[in-house]
């Protein structure tokens, strides 16, 4: 059994100078059948067009992670932190018992793709915290490394990865065509969003491949296993997630 989630039947929200997918129900976006897969609640695909953003507004008692995959996203909150968040960096918000925050596009030129990933937490309250952490650069500052795997956010903090109120983690995986990649999900589920790319996706439990591009998304349950076999270069975030 999987959770497929293609790019094109995802929520699509147009305010002009905000556009955005929601690949779970979201704001103006409600499908039932849509509303999470585990602790991930949230994932939307958002371009903000320069000198735009999303005014002062709070949050509480949610794990926030906006991944920025070009342009860049200035944060700045009520507990004193302000930064500008390239390509390339992740940012963890953890709201905890209540959070203001303001997030913006600050360049006049160019506008800011991001993904905001929501992710339940496994604790409510607690103080907010901010981290934010540049990943998978080489060393020119420019271009990621052939990493394929590489971890960004986790419970523990392992592999200098940011630190999440959660039992799950979130990596990066970068294919170039012709490349394999497999998981097994033992006790646990996992999820891949394919942010940029082509690749067939071998689910163990189906008897047939799924051919996915950039923005669709595959969940699959415990004790299952995924080959992705990359058609193009591939960029993709991998969860996992509790049972």
């Amino acid at each position: 059994m999987i959770y497929l989630r293609r790019a094109n039947e995802r929520g699509q929200v147009d305010f002009g100078w905000l556009k955005s997918q929601h690949s779970f129900s979201f704001g103006h976006f409600y499908d039932a059948n849509h509303m999470g897969f585990s602790v991930l609640r949230v994932i939307n695909d958002d371009v903000v067009q320069p000198g735009r953003g999303f005014e002062t507004h709070g949050h509480r008692d949610m794990e926030i992670i906006s991944y920025v995959v070009s342009g860049a996203l200035k944060h700045k909150d009520n507990t004193g932190n302000e930064y500008v968040v390239p390509a390339g960096d992740v940012q963890v918000m953890s709201a905890g018992r209540g959070i203001m925050h303001s997030e913006f596009n600050p360049s006049s030129e160019e506008p800011v793709n991001f993904l905001q990933i929501w992710i339940v937490p496994k604790v409510k309250g607690g103080i907010p915290s901010y981290a934010q952490k540049t990943f998978g650069r080489s060393a020119s500052g420019s271009d990621y490394e052939d990493s394929e795997l590489e971890l960004l956010v986790s419970d523990d903090g392992k592999d200098r990865s940011l630190k999440l109120k959660q039992n799950a983690s979130i990596s990066r995986l970068i294919l170039q065509p012709g490349k394999v990649w497999k998981r097994n999900t033992e006790g646990q589920k996992g999820y891949l969003h394919i942010i940029s790319g082509k690749a067939s996706i071998f689910v163990q439990s189906e008897t047939e491949a799924f051919e996915m591009g950039t923005g669709d998304a595959i969940g699959i349950y415990e004790e299952d296993g995924i080959a992705l076999n990359a058609s193009q270069d591939v960029v993709a975030l991998w969860f996992d997630l509790p049972k």
